[in-house]
This record gives C-alpha cells, structure tokens and sequence, in this order.
C-alpha cells in the first residue's frame, strides 16, 4: 500500500488535513493520537513516566500532567531525552501494528516530529508537509490552546523549521492565514487524486 508520512509544524492544520483523507478512503494512523493513548489514565506509559519522573508527574486522574512535563522537558534536555526513551518505542509499536492492519486506497502516517526524528524517511514512500507560515501558526496555537506565545515560540524554536520540513517535501498542501475552509480541501483533494493514481 502507497505509504505518506504526513506532517507540519503545531498549529499547520495537519490533523484537518489527515481527516480530508480519511474521509477519501485512506486509512489514517495518527501518532500524536496513539501518544494520548500512552499517557492517558492507565496508559502502557504511565507507569514507566512514575517511575522515572516521580508521582508529581502524574495527574490525580492517573494520566501524565502535560502541562507540568511540558515546562520539565523545555527546562532539561536531559529529561526531554528520557521522556522520548520511554514513549518513542512504544508509539513506534502501536504504529506499526496499527499500519500491518491499515486498509484503505493508501496509508497515511501522521507524524508531528517526523522530520526531527530522523526515522520516517526510509518508512514512507513520500512525505507531504502542511505548511503554514509561522505567524499564523502561533495565532491558531493560541486560539486552540490559550498557551501563551512565548511558550508557543519554545515549542517552535523545538521542532524542525519551515524550511527544513519543505526541503524534505514530495508533497506540499498550503494552510496559511488566507486558506479558507473550501480552498484547503480543493488543495487537499489535488494531492488525494495524485496518491490514488500513483497506488492504482
């Protein structure tokens, strides 16, 4: 099955973009999704993140405090490395299980640091990248999430840049502060159609 990694900086509307695609026949694994999964209450993560974080990091309802292990791992890069050394190979599983069982007219893979890992290149047949422009990212973050923009901006400056994400792009749909709802479909399905010619 024709394999796309699909990815994009916070706030580039790749989730939106992914449901386009669904909704067309694809089959959709979404890694930030299975990472919500790990950390939920009762998730294969938590017990690991107790265990090498202490409780403090845990929430009274059993899931990871975000929030807390945010701040954490912005702070220490030693922390953020431990954190990724517990969830990346779990999320590396689930995904992996999720794709051998995947059925649709292509797969799409969504993975929000896929050009930072270094992993996805030689897993995916092509690589599509939502791209906005950086001011539009941080006004989307700030209506969804109310994070502050000098939060927003450290978790920026943390992933990859635009221009490092286009140069690694097969395929590119635009998101920015002009694309409308209608317009981002019509720039989604272009793609879509390509993909089905290609897998057919």
């Amino acid at each position: 099955m024709l394999t796309i990694g699909l990815t994009g900086g916070i706030g580039s509307g790749k989730s939106r973009v992914a449901d386009f695609f669904q909704a067309w026949g694809a089959a959709v694994v979404d890694t930030d999704v299975i990472a919500h999964q790990l950390t939920a209450p009762g998730g294969q993560a938590i017990e690991p993140i107790r265990q090498a974080f202490g409780h403090e990091f845990i929430a009274p309802d059993g899931a990871m405090d975000r929030e807390r292990m945010r701040t954490r791992v912005f702070q220490d890069a030693q922390a953020r490395r431990r954190l990724e050394e517990i969830v990346h190979p779990l999320i590396f599983a689930v995904t992996k299980a999720q794709t051998l069982a995947a059925k649709g007219c292509y797969l799409v893979v969504v993975v929000p640091l896929l050009v930072e890992s270094g992993r996805w290149r030689d897993r995916v047949d092509r690589i599509c990248v939502v791209d906005c422009d950086t001011a539009t990212q941080v006004r989307r973050v700030q209506q969804r999430s109310g994070l502050s923009v000098a939060t927003i901006e450290r978790i920026m400056a943390a992933q990859a840049s635009r221009q490092q994400r286009l140069a690694l792009a097969d395929d590119i749909v635009l998101n920015d502060g002009d694309t409308t709802l209608p317009l981002l479909e019509q720039r989604a399905r272009a793609v879509h159609q390509a993909w089905c010619a290609l897998s057919g």
